[in-house]
C-alpha cells in the first residue's frame, strides 16, 4: 500500500500479546473481522463460541456475562440496557396469547404496569397473589399459567416473601410454568436463588445491574440469568432478534466495581441494620420494614432463607401524618437526596403513597437507600428532617 490514507486504516502492527492487569480491556466495535467465509458461516453468537456481531458481544461483555453469571450461581447470563429491559425480555419470551402470568401484590410498579396494559393487549392475562402466603399463589394458578413471578424483598415495601413456601407450590401446582425472581435486592449475596433449602430452586433471575453491581448511580444495564440449557437457548434467541444491546464503556464500569461489590453490599447492609433499629423511636413513624427486624413482615421467611440483608428501609407513617407533612420533611433532607433506585455512594429517599404499591394498603411510606456515608451522620439528617413531624 502507497497510499497513507489506506495504511493509516488497514495497518499491519499488532501489540505484542501477554499484556495482563486488574483491568479487562475494554472491547469496542459493531463490524467484527472474521478470517473467511467459512467462519462468517460456523461462528453462532447463541452458543458464545465467537464474535459475529457488536451487538451480539465482544469479550468485554462475554466477560461480564460469566462474572454474573458466577454471582448469582447460575451458568448461563444474558445483559440488557435495564434491569426492566431484562423482566420485559422474559414476560416477551416465555409469554404469548391466552397465557396467565402470576405477580406478587407488592410487585415493582413498572412490571405491574406491564401486566395490566401491554401483555394484557398482547392476550396475556395475569393474576396477584400475596407473597407471604404461599396458599394464595396456589388459589391463582391454572393450567394456563406460564410464568410465575417472585421478588424478593418488595421494592418498596419490603415484605420478603415466603420464597421456599412459593417456590413449592409453584412447582407442584404449575409445574409447566417458570419461576423467575427479581434478584435485585438480593444481588446473589443474600441468598441462593438457585440452591435454596430443600433443593429448592428458581428458573432464572433478573438483575438490575444498574443497582449495587454497577455501585456509582451512573450505569443502566439489567442482566438474565439461569442454569437451564432450554431456556437460555429461549431467551438468547429473544435477546438477539430484539436488538438489546449494553455499551461497552458502560460494562467497564460494572466491571471495574465488580471487586468491591461484597465490601459495599455488607456496609450499606450495616447502615440499613443500624438505622432501622434506631428509627423505631422517630416521631410519627408507625413500623419500619426491613427484613431482619423481627416484626417487620416476611422476617421469619427472611431468617430461613439468607444471610445479609441489602441497604434499604422504609418508614411507614401513622395515619394522622399527612403525605404533606413526608414530602415536607424530604424536602427537608440535607446528605439523602431525592432520587429513584439505590446502590450508589449516595443514600437517597423517596416517599410513596401504599395504595399504588401494595394491594389493599393506605398510608405513607418513606424508602431509604443507604448509600456509604457514615450512617451517625444520615441519623443526624433524618432526625433533623422528621421535626417537622413531631
Amino acid at each position: 500500500m502507497t497510499q497513507r490514507s489506506t495504511s493509516l486504516i488497514h495497518h499491519a502492527y499488532q501489540p505484542p500479546a501477554g499484556f495482563e492487569s486488574p483491568v479487562l480491556p475494554v472491547h469496542k466495535g459493531s463490524s467484527i473481522f472474521l478470517p473467511s467465509v467459512a467462519a462468517l458461516r460456523r461462528t453462532s453468537w447463541k452458543d458464545r463460541d465467537g464474535y459475529t456481531y457488536g451487538l451480539h458481544g465482544t469479550p468485554t461483555t462475554f466477560a461480564l456475562e460469566s462474572r454474573i453469571a458466577e454471582l448469582e450461581g447460575a451458568t448461563h447470563a444474558l445483559l440488557a440496557p435495564s434491569g426492566l429491559a431484562a423482566l420485559n425480555l422474559v414476560n416477551q419470551t416465555l409469554l404469548a396469547s391466552g397465557d396467565q402470568l402470576c405477580i406478587p401484590s407488592n410487585v415493582y410498579g413498572p412490571s405491574r404496569a406491564s401486566a395490566r396494559h401491554d401483555l394484557a393487549r398482547w392476550g396475556v392475562q395475569h393474576a396477584v397473589y400475596d407473597p407471604l402466603d404461599a396458599e394464595s399463589l396456589r388459589a391463582v394458578i391454572t393450567p394456563q399459567t406460564k410464568l410465575i413471578w417472585l421478588e424478593a424483598a418488595g421494592s418498596v415495601t419490603l415484605e420478603f416473601p415466603d420464597l421456599l413456601g412459593l417456590i413449592h407450590v409453584a412447582r407442584e401446582a404449575a409445574p409447566q410454568a417458570v419461576v423467575a425472581l427479581d434478584n435485585t435486592w438480593g444481588c446473589g449475596l443474600a441468598f441462593d436463588a438457585f440452591a435454596l433449602p430443600g433443593g429448592l430452586a428458581v428458573d432464572l433471575t433478573i438483575h438490575a445491574l444498574t443497582k449495587y453491581p454497577s455501585g456509582g448511580g451512573d450505569v443502566l444495564m439489567g442482566s438474565v440469568c439461569t442454569r437451564d440449557e432450554t431456556l437460555f437457548a429461549r431467551l438468547a434467541t429473544a435477546h438477539g432478534r430484539s436488538g438489546l444491546g449494553v455499551g461497552a464503556n458502560d460494562v467497564e464500569l460494572v466491571l471495574r466495581n465488580l471487586p468491591s461489590l461484597a465490601l459495599r453490599y455488607a456496609a450499606q447492609d450495616a447502615a440499613a441494620r443500624r438505622i432501622a433499629q434506631w428509627a423505631q423511636q422517630l416521631p410519627g413513624v408507625a413500623q419500619v420494614l426491613h427484613p431482619a427486624l423481627p416484626n417487620s413482615p416476611g422476617h421469619a421467611h427472611w431468617a430461613q432463607t439468607c444471610r445479609a440483608a441489602a441497604g434499604l428501609v422504609s418508614l411507614r407513617f401513622a395515619p394522622e401524618v399527612s403525605a404533606s407533612q413526608v414530602e415536607a420533611s424530604v424536602d427537608a433532607l440535607q446528605l439523602f437526596r431525592i432520587a429513584w433506585s439505590w446502590g450508589g455512594p449516595v443514600s437517597l429517599a423517596v416517599p410513596y403513597e401504599l395504595a399504588g404499591i401494595r394491594d389493599g394498603a393506605q398510608g405513607t411510606v418513606l424508602r431509604l437507600a443507604m448509600g456509604l456515608e457514615d450512617p451517625q451522620d444520615l441519623m443526624d439528617d433524618l432526625a433533623n428532617a422528621l421535626r417537622i413531624i413531631r
